[in-house]
């Protein structure tokens, strides 16, 4: 079963929207380089942002159809990003654009269900 382990919110105003969140729910930002996308810690996280509690997820505040998508998406990882968008073809579903590499941490790729919503797909890089 492939889980949903992040989310995108998109903002035209990507300092607005995370002191919007910081003050309303006490969440944590982190740009990520010089990159127009920012981390969004939600939850009690490790060293490496992984979260510390079961079920729990954090996510990503880039902007608005730039550098995330137009509207809120969650994302599933996937052991083959291929593989998946193969999958979500068979069954209806369609790509949105092609994958992508996320620095050397792994890829992304997002698909369009047959619902219309976009959904993000992420593989980790094998790590030796």
């Amino acid at each position: 079963m492939d889980s949903i382990v992040h989310f995108e919110i998109p903002a035209k105003d990507p300092k607005r929207a995370s002191s919007f969140y910081k003050r309303s729910f006490g969440w944590n930002f982190n740009q990520y380089g010089t990159m127009e996308y920012w981390s969004a810690i939600t939850t009690e996280s490790d060293q490496n942002g992984i979260p510390s509690g079961p079920g729990a997820i954090n996510g990503g505040l880039g902007i608005k159809a730039k550098t995330a998508p137009a509207a809120v998406t969650v994302t599933l990882r996937v052991r083959d990003i291929d593989k998946a968008i193969e999958r979500v073809r068979k069954n209806g579903g369609r790509a949105k654009g092609k994958k992508m590499p996320v620095g050397d941490m792994g890829w992304a790729a997002y698909f369009t269900d047959t619902e219309g919503n976009v959904i993000g797909l992420w593989q980790p890089a094998k790590r030796r």
